[in-house]
């Protein structure tokens, strides 16, 4: 009997990596994974950034929009949104932050004036979720639409860098949201959009099957390094050889840099607002 139990719970299959897109980029530096994800009490976090404080307000008040009334969705509106919503977290002084909030306005109201108010969207900020032999993979899309029958992915950006067919193509978070729409809604979905509200413009790349695979492998590797991580560091070994620092430039943009000597040696000190462009208008 106490073999038969022992092979039972030899075949008993793995335990799903549960994870967001979001979870597993963070191991492109273990230490910032293990300072996000395993330190309790967590290490108090960095500064707000000012670009951070306006991508979620552009974010909200796209949301909002959708949630009024058809009469009311117009491009006005969602410049009041912006209004409404508005913070000044991150940003140097009010004079900065108003010049900001007026530009977010402007970009909200551009955009909006191309979009198709009648044209329901599927979902917004919609969650979904998918599994694969070794994940359970979870996600917030921010807008889901309906094209001739199957699903998009619609993700929207405020950044100052353009955007390509390339960062689409090469987005994890995007192709593990394609799979989860398609998982919760039953649906066909491989085509994913990148939405660059401060010009309008849209990047966008249709998935196939194996392009989508792909994506899975690398998740499921970099799920495996993880729980390989988190089981070393639980046998006893030193957090640092398992949870190592990646020092690089982008370690200025850190939220738990005040923690992290390497990081500190590796970049510069930024201002809370210098994620921004050099002015509201290089980005308009």
């Amino acid at each position: 009997m106490a073999e038969a139990e022992q092979l039972s719970l030899g075949a008993m299959p793995r335990r799903l990596f549960a994870c967001t897109p979001s979870r597993l980029a963070a191991f492109d530096c273990p230490r910032r994974y293990r300072m996000t994800y395993l330190d309790r009490p967590q290490l108090p976090r960095g500064k707000p950034w000012a670009h951070n404080t306006l991508g979620a307000v552009v974010h909200l008040a796209l949301h909002r929009w959708w949630q009024l009334a058809r009469r009311h969705r117009t491009p006005a509106n969602g410049g009041l949104l912006v209004e409404r919503n508005w913070q000044s977290d991150g940003f140097r002084d009010e004079a900065q932050s108003a010049d900001w909030r007026r530009t977010a306005r402007t970009w909200v109201e551009s955009y909006l004036a191309e979009t198709d108010a009648d044209a329901e969207p599927v979902g917004v900020e919609r969650t979904v979720a998918t599994t694969t032999s070794r994940l359970a993979v979870s996600g917030r899309v921010d807008r889901i639409d309906d094209r001739d029958g199957d699903l998009v992915i619609v993700d929207y950006k405020t950044g100052r860098r353009p955007l390509t067919s390339d960062d689409a193509r090469s987005s994890l978070a995007l192709a593990l949201y394609a799979l989860g729409a398609r998982r919760t809604l039953r649906r066909e979905c491989t085509r994913v959009e990148l939405h660059h509200v401060p010009t309008g413009d849209m990047a966008a790349w249709e998935h196939t099957d194996e392009s989508l695979q792909r994506h899975v492998s690398r998740a499921e590797a970099t799920a495996d390094d993880i729980v390989a991580a988190t089981d070393t560091l639980a046998s006893g070994a030193h957090v640092d050889d398992v949870f190592p620092p990646a020092p690089g430039p982008s370690c200025s943009w850190c939220d738990f840099r005040r923690h992290c000597p390497e990081g500190q040696a590796a970049s510069p000190d930024l201002d809370a607002w210098a994620g921004l462009a050099q002015s509201a208008q290089d980005v308009s």
